[in-house]
């Protein structure tokens, strides 16, 4: 996990998605450029980057959730190295890199006049209070976590399953709503990961909630290394001789016929307005007697 610390992860507040782009951006090459190094693991390797703007307070707190596989690809592609049991890449040496290639990244955004600043951030607008901030962050330490997952594939699964599609917080934590004011419970891990419970003013609640709906068209879920797109079908086939696993199951071709009867299904179903949209009927609602009967009377009349 790549959390961006405080100062810095304000920035996204009047700049979300340029700073999350450079959150994707620094945290992918840290990992790849690590991982690549014999000193640490040697291979090429893959993984799933999932974007988390929230804490458990529903303040702003921008970080990447990463899903790595134990190991990669050695570099002339003849074998599968994997990482020491328990352990995958140095957490402090991702962390400095990781700081040095985000600050890098950020800096270049503003030369290029990428990033404005409005209210009370208008000050950071004049290069040397941005320069003063980046120097403050320089000297902070930036938090990388790894650990490995408790169980076997079917873990990874539901891990997945947990947080790539969640919201910054889910019915369950939802306690009351009295009085205009909210009431949610909330995991305080700076306190001992006591459970806490924690009121706010509604409009207070809406504000925090609305602080984590991203840019329009922005991709939260993006894969790296041999998981990316472009290369995914050949590397993971690699991936699986090298490991001399099973192949994957591919389901059979259609038949010209089979083909065939989709098409007169789809043609059935056809938008008899727009003749682009398909309807797909879902029930079909029986008129009550009295409407029935109101229906009757109307189209006997002249």
């Amino acid at each position: 996990m790549f959390t961006l610390p405080r100062q810095i992860g304000g920035l996204a507040l009047q700049n979300a998605e340029e700073i999350y782009r450079i959150l994707f951006r620094a945290a992918s090459e840290t990992l790849l450029t690590i991982a690549a190094d014999a000193k640490h693991l040697g291979a090429a390797i893959g993984f799933l980057a999932v974007l988390h703007t929230w804490g458990q307070n529903l303040h702003l707190h921008p970080h990447l959730h990463c899903v790595v596989p134990g190991g990669g690809i050695s570099p002339d592609g003849s074998r599968w190295i994997g990482c020491k049991h328990s352990f995958f890449l140095p957490v402090r040496v991702l962390s400095c890199l990781f700081k040095k290639k985000f600050l890098i990244y950020l800096r270049k955004s503003f030369h290029l006049g990428k990033l404005k600043f409005h209210g009370e951030m208008a000050g950071l607008s004049e290069p040397a209070a941005f320069e003063a901030l980046c120097q403050q962050a320089n000297r902070t330490g930036w938090v990388v976590y790894a650990k490995p997952p408790f169980g076997g594939p079917e873990q990874v699964l539901k891990y997945l399953a947990r947080y790539t599609h969640r919201v910054a917080i889910s019915n369950r934590r939802l306690v009351s709503m009295e009085g205009g004011r909210v009431t949610f419970n909330w995991k305080d891990y700076a306190g001992g990961n006591q459970s806490k419970t924690m009121t706010l003013d509604a409009v207070e609640f809406i504000r925090r909630f609305l602080l984590h709906i991203l840019p329009p068209g922005f991709v939260r879920i993006r894969q790296f290394g041999f998981l990316a797109n472009r290369v995914r079908k050949e590397r993971l086939a690699l991936c699986r001789t090298l490991l001399a696993a099973e192949p994957t199951k591919v389901l059979p071709d259609k038949t010209a016929s089979d083909t065939k009867a989709d098409q007169q299904d789809q043609d059935r179903t056809l938008c008899p307005v727009c003749k682009t949209g398909h309807l797909i009927p879902i029930e079909i609602i029986q008129p009550t007697p009295r409407r029935l009967a109101a229906l009757c009377k109307r189209q006997s009349s002249p």
